[in-house]
C-alpha cells in the first residue's frame, strides 16, 4: 500500500477521487472545488490517493505540520471497506511518528458509533475538548465534531495549536 500525493488536478485518477469524495461526505462537510484546486500546491497539504497493488482504493486528504498531521477527509471505496485497507492506510500515515488528528461526528447513531469504533481499533482516542469545525460554506454554521488523535490524547496546548492551524491555515481559503 502507498499514498500518492497529488499537487495538481491533472492526474488520471482525479475525477474518480472527486466522485468518491462527493459520495462519501455530506455537502456541508465538503471543501468547494475552487478552494480544493487552490490549496493543491500548499506545502502542508497532501491530496493523497490510497493505492493498493497499484489500484485506486481511497483517498486521504491531510495537512502535515512540524508537530502533527491533521486528516481533513478520509474515505475508501465502498466496495473495499471491511478488508482492513483503511486501518492499513492510517497505520502508514502514522508511521511518520507524528500525532495524527482527525474529527468525527458525535456517536449518536449506528453508523457514527461504528465509525468511532473503527478509529478506536486503529489506535485513536477521543479527546475531551468541545470542538466546532468552521463551515465550508458561508451560508452554513460550523458543526460540532469529536476530535480523535493517535497515538495518545492531546494536551490543551496541542488542542489549541490544532484549532489555531485549522482556523488560520486549513479553513483560510475555504470559500
Amino acid at each position: 500500500m502507498e499514498i500518492i500525493r497529488l499537487q495538481t488536478e491533472n492526474h488520471p485518477l482525479m475525477e474518480r477521487a472527486r466522485m468518491l469524495y462527493a459520495q462519501s461526505f455530506p455537502v456541508h462537510e465538503q471543501r468547494q472545488y475552487p478552494s480544493q484546486r487552490r490549496i493543491m500546491g500548499h506545502e502542508a497539504y497532501h491530496f493523497g490517493l490510497v493505492m493498493e497493488n497499484g489500484e485506486f482504493a481511497g483517498m486521504m486528504l491531510y495537512w502535515e505540520t512540524e508537530n502533527f498531521i491533521y486528516v481533513e477527509h478520509f474515505c475508501m471505496l465502498p466496495e473495499l471497506r471491511g478488508r482492513g485497507l483503511g486501518s492499513r492506510a492510517l497505520t502508514l500515515l502514522g508511521a511518520c511518528g507524528k500525532t495524527v488528528i482527525l474529527e468525527i461526528d458525535p456517536p449518536v447513531d449506528a453508523i457514527s458509533v461504528r465509525r468511532r469504533q473503527f478509529y478506536e481499533r486503529a489506535g485513536f482516542v477521543t479527546n475531551p475538548y468541545r470542538h466546532v469545525h468552521p463551515p465550508y460554506y458561508r451560508e452554513h454554521a460550523g458543526h460540532e465534531l469529536i476530535v480523535m488523535s493517535r497515538p495518545s490524547g492531546l494536551t490543551q496546548e496541542q488542542m489549541d495549536a490544532f484549532v489555531q492551524f485549522l482556523t488560520q491555515t486549513v479553513m483560510k481559503d475555504a470559500f
